[in-house]
């Protein structure tokens, strides 16, 4: 039995990680510092699984100010996955936001890390890629974010490898590439598609619906972030994609298709920072530790409706599993 910490374990990816690690039989000490990006009442149903065991502590703190020497004593590595999430927000005042809880909380847990010499496994995103000059993107694509959010992810990048070559930092970064499932975060595209299909309510289409996103199922990117601990070879960068390159058009027909209804669709202006494409190259992940995405992109996007009518808008529906290798 391991014990990990987790930070960012209300989150999205974060809750479903801390499952998966729960339910081998590791202990988990969740951080999370439960901010006003979107509701609170979500992210305790996110951690509502975990916080019924007996091998799960949560600790409501902001990395910036908890005192991490003592909060990593006794763990066996970190999973870094705490942020303040989203492309849109990021322009304006609201950077501070991204600066403080992005760049200077993972520069306190990274030096506090590297003195205890445990490996940090940490989110990065597609985001640092931008406008990719080649497709499938590699990692030793030149990266050219476009939005400041994906500029606090590559600045993480850059200080996990400042804190490696000085202080012995022993991390690997994971790039997710558009992560969808149950318990998205509600304001993501597929989340959005979902709701306003459950409920009737309208949908709005940033742009044609032609740009395109390498989506990946939630369940297969905690299954590369469990793996990277132990499989991740020292100071990487992967890719983590779920090899599945779809339009938003197409999600749109897909979703029509899956609930037998209509969506009624807006259309607005294309958001400022949004890339037209991404297209994940996982020939790395693979090669370097064997992880590969399982789950198809209806299997995934079914399990997400079902989670969207069941727990979000209370219709009583039991919600899927999607079990992913």
């Amino acid at each position: 039995m391991s014990i990990w910490l987790v930070t960012g374990c209300a989150g999205f990816i974060g809750s479903h990680l801390v499952e998966a690690l729960t339910d081998r039989g590791d202990e988990v000490v969740g951080v999370d510092a439960f901010t006003d990006y979107y509701s609170r009442d979500l992210k305790a149903l996110n951690i509502g699984h975990a916080n019924d065991t007996d091998n799960f502590t949560a600790v409501a703190g902001d990395l910036t100010a908890l005192e991490l020497d003592s909060l990593l004593a006794g763990v066996d590595g970190v999973f870094h996955l705490a942020a303040q999430p989203g492309v849109r927000g990021s322009w304006g005042e609201t950077f501070s936001t991204y600066l403080r809880d992005n760049v200077l909380a993972t520069q306190r847990l990274f030096e506090a890390a590297a003195k205890r010499q445990l490996r940090v496994v940490f989110a990065s995103s597609s985001s640092i890629y931008g406008n990719a000059e080649t497709y499938p993107t590699p990692e030793t694509t030149r990266p050219m974010p476009i939005s400041p959010y994906g500029v606090t992810k590559l600045a993480c990048e850059q200080l996990a490898e400042t804190y490696a070559s000085s202080l012995g930092l022993d991390f690997c970064a994971l790039r997710y590439f558009t992560v969808y499932g149950p318990r998205q975060r509600p304001d993501m595209a597929f989340a959005r598609i979902c709701r306003a299909l459950v409920t009737g309510a309208s949908f709005r289409v940033f742009g044609t619906g032609e740009q395109s996103r390498d989506v990946t199922y939630v369940g297969d990117a905690v299954s590369a972030t469990v793996a990277a601990m132990h499989g991740g070879l020292p100071g990487r960068a992967y890719n983590v994609g779920g090899g599945v390159e779809t339009s938003l058009r197409e999600v749109i027909e897909l979703s029509q298709r899956l609930t037998g209804k209509r969506l009624n669709v807006e259309s607005a202006s294309v958001a400022v920072g949004d890339v037209r494409r991404t297209s994940a190259d996982t020939t790395l992940i693979r090669q370097d530790f064997g992880w590969k995405a399982e789950t198809s992109l209806e299997e995934g996007l079914a399990a997400q409706i079902d989670w969207v009518s069941h727990a979000i808008c209370g219709l009583g529906r039991r919600p899927q599993s999607v079990t992913s290798g």
